[in-house]
Order: C-alpha cells, then sequence, then structure tokens
C-alpha cells in the first residue's frame, strides 16, 4: 500500500500545494501594493519592483493568469488526493479526501500566503514579479482566449469591459486615501484640506473662485488725479483695474508702486509742488490689463500667473463681458487656506453658529468653503455658492421664510434681496 506511487502522490500533492500558496500570495502582493511605492523603489534602482510595476499594468491579464494557474494546481491536488484516499479507504475516501483538502488549501495554500504578502505587499510583489512575470508568458494565449470568451459572454448582456481602464483614477484613489486616513485620525484636517485642494485645482475653474465684479474695486481713469492717487494710496489693493466710460471697460491695471515713483518724480521736479501731479497720464502709468475666459482651470492659471509674473487676471466669458477677477492670491487660498496680511481687514466669522445645531451663512459663500468649515460634503457640480445650490434644487428663486429639504439638510432662506438669495440657515436633517 504505502509503496513508490504512494509517496510519489503525497510529494505531488504537497508541491501543488506549495505552488496554490504561491499564487494566492503573488495574487495579494500584486494587487494590494502600491504603484506609487513600486515606482519609488523602481526609480531607486529595484529591478523587481519596476517588473511588478510592468506586471500590474495589465491587471486583467495579471489576474487571469494568476487565477489559471491557481485553479490548475487546485483542481490536480484535490484529484490527486482523492485517488489516494480511495485506494486507502475505499468509497468513503471521497468524503474525507474533501475535508482534508479543504482544511489544508484553507490554511496553507491561502490564509497563511495572504497574510503574509498583505503585510508587505510591496516587498513581496517584488520577489515574486520574476516566476509570475514567466507564469504570465506561458498562459498568455490561453488567459487571451479566456478574456475574449468572457468579453463576448458579457456582451450578450450588455456590459461593454474595457482590460485597459483604471477602476479609479489617481485623484480618486489618492483623495480615498486622504479621507479614510483622516476618517482613521492619522491624517489631519487641515493636511487633508491642503492636499485635496491641490489635486482638485486641475478640476475647477477660475469662474469658481473669482471675485464678482460688483465686488472688484477700480478707478475711473477720468477722475481729478489727485482722487485716483488718494483712492491708491488709502486701498488695501496695490493692483487696481481702471476704466473708462463704463465701469467694465477695463483699459488698464493701476500697480500703486508704479504710480507713486511717477507721482514722486514729477512732485521734485516740481520743486516739491504737489500740484505738478495734474500733468501726469495716467495710461501711461497704467499696465495692459490681463484678461482670461471663464473655463481656465485653477491649475493652468496658477502656472500662467508663475510663467507672466502676474498676481490677477480679469475673467471674461464667451462674449468679452466682465464676469469677475481672480488673484494669484485665492487660487493658493484654495490649498493652504486663508492668507492674511497686515493690510487685510479683520473679517467676521461668516459662519454663525446657532445653539440649535443651525447654521446662518451668506447666500454668496461658496459651497467649498462651506464644506471646508463644517466638514460637510455638499455637492458643487451644478452650483458654485450656497444660494445657488438652493436655487437650482428648487428650481426657482424661493421667497423669505421658505425651507427646503435636499442632500440630508435643511435650507431656510432667511432674506433675500431682488433676485439674491443673501442670508440662509442650514441644519443637518
Amino acid at each position: 500500500m504505502f509503496d513508490s506511487a504512494f509517496w510519489l502522490t503525497i510529494g505531488a500533492i504537497l508541491a501543488l500545494l506549495v505552488l496554490s500558496g504561491f499564487f494566492s500570495g503573488s495574487e495579494t502582493a500584486l494587487t494590494a501594493s502600491s504603484r506609487a511605492k513600486l515606482r519609488a523603489q523602481a526609480d531607486k534602482g529595484s529591478r523587481g519592483a519596476a517588473q511588478a510595476l510592468r506586471l500590474t499594468e495589465d491587471s486583467e491579464k495579471l489576474i487571469g493568469s494568476v487565477l489559471l494557474g491557481n485553479n490548475l494546481v487546485n483542481i490536480l491536488a484535490a484529484s490527486l488526493a482523492t485517488a489516494l484516499f480511495t485506494r486507502l479507504f475505499g468509497d468513503s475516501g471521497v468524503a474525507l479526501a474533501t475535508l482534508v483538502m479543504t482544511l489544508l488549501v484553507l490554511i496553507f495554500a491561502e490564509v497563511l500566503p495572504k497574510t503574509y504578502a498583505i503585510t508587505n505587499p510591496e516587498s513581496a510583489a517584488a520577489r515574486v514579479s520574476a516566476p509570475i512575470r514567466l507564469v504570465v508568458l506561458l498562459l498568455a494565449p490561453l488567459v487571451h482566449a479566456v478574456r475574449l470568451l468572457v468579453q463576448a459572454i458579457l456582451r450578450l448582456f450588455g456590459v461593454r469591459t474595457d482590460p485597459y481602464g483604471a477602476v479609479l483614477s489617481y485623484h480618486e484613489e489618492i483623495a480615498g486615501t486622504l479621507a479614510l486616513g483622516h476618517y482613521e485620525g492619522a491624517v489631519d484636517k487641515a493636511d487633508r484640506d491642503r492636499l485635496l485642494g491641490a489635486l482638485d485645482l486641475g478640476h475647477r475653474t477660475v469662474e469658481e473662485v473669482m471675485l464678482h465684479r460688483s465686488q472688484i474695486e477700480t478707478v475711473n481713469i477720468d477722475a481729478p488725479i489727485a482722487e485716483i492717487i488718494a483712492q491708491c494710496v488709502n486701498s488695501s489693493h496695490t493692483r487696481l483695474p481702471a476704466w473708462k466710460d463704463d465701469p467694465e471697460n477695463i483699459v488698464g491695471v493701476i500697480h500703486s508702486r508704479d504710480l507713486m515713483r511717477d507721482v514722486h518724480r514729477l512732485v521734485v521736479d516740481a520743486g516739491g509742488d504737489f500740484n505738478a501731479v495734474a500733468g501726469l497720464d495716467l495710461m501711461a502709468v497704467a499696465r495692459e490689463p490681463y484678461f482670461v475666459p471663464e473655463t481656465t482651470p485653477l491649475d493652468e492659471q496658477m502656472r500662467q500667473f508663475l510663467h507672466q509674473k502676474r498676481h490677477f487676471a480679469l475673467v471674461i466669458d464667451e462674449y468679452g463681458a466682465l464676469l469677475g477677477l481672480v488673484p494669484l492670491e485665492d487660487i493658493l487660498e484654495e490649498i493652504v487656506g486663508d492668507i492674511e496680511d497686515e493690510h487685510d481687514e479683520d473679517m467676521p466669522d461668516p459662519i454663525l453658529r446657532l445653539p440649535d445645531g443651525t447654521i446662518q451663512v451668506d447666500g454668496a459663500m461658496t459651497i467649498r468653503d462651506l464644506n471646508r468649515a463644517m466638514d460637510w460634503l455638499l455637492p458643487d457640480d451644478e452650483a458654485n455658492t450656497v444660494a445657488g445650490l438652493v436655487i437650482h434644487e428648487a428650481q426657482m428663486i424661493p421667497e423669505a421664510g421658505q425651507i427646503f429639504r435636499f442632500k440630508g439638510f435643511r435650507f431656510e432662506v432667511v432674506e433675500r434681496a431682488e433676485n439674491r438669495l443673501t442670508r440662509l440657515r442650514i441644519r443637518p436633517v
């Protein structure tokens, strides 16, 4: 009974269990490893990491090859065990072989190798990349045939697959990691907001962060020179757009430093007579205005600011009409939060917190700022401001006193001025 065939079968089963564990652990290591960490290791010269990185580029091909190999060795091991136990115990050996192989495969071919691989997936992936690459090459024709068959079956049910498409974009993957890290307490809220702000720049446009034209401080270039000088000196801004004939007809940008330099020159040349500033040519002092379309992404606009050495741009729509102004500082604030200097006026908290848990905000407050301040997840796809969100959901311009419930929140219109919702109260439902 215990002849050479018996021991050869036992050895073959054990070898197949080792192969099964190798396939299981390799699958876990290669799918759980971070491509960013593998890239970092590959850049440092790790050939295994570079090979693992190439393997994970086609995840469907990789997983198909590993699963095919794993199923082959598992089925073969189970068949050999069934034959062996049937020889030893007769018909009852089938049930016994099933029980024994289930325990052996579960412990030594599934749980143990996968637990080991998940503890340090990048290192494990680098070590197994060479043999797995060989397996992928050998099984490639069969895996390709299986892939075509699966796609054909799915197509019958109207499902289209993209084997080369990422399940999650890098943006979503990083954002999800940050959200999970914050939830688990490993990432600070401020750090999360800064990193997410930097990630979101490419997905947001200047229209979303611009200062509306009604809030821009401008200079009438036809006003008396003395008044313009006083306005520029007393303004909290160093650069003021200048208009002629119509407030939306911006003809230049006056920098207070350029203005004071010319004023100083004229006054000195006139022997200290300030009246000499009447001969100042403001158009010669003003710099050319910089216009950008409303659809410009924030990351591209920041690059343009740095390249052109400018600090703000005037935002226009497709018809060339002035919409607002976007400073470089406002784009940076999307990443680092509010930036204040000694000339900024102290502003009250834009969020008034009431005893019952309700907050009161200005309707012009952006949804992004509200989400950051309250750690909420109100959508900003259809509207930039809180008032815009209420109008979009209500499909009308509400009256003061009207109450709406949507997105898990209760919105109450407190004040309305003409067609603008100027004050709202919000409370989670």
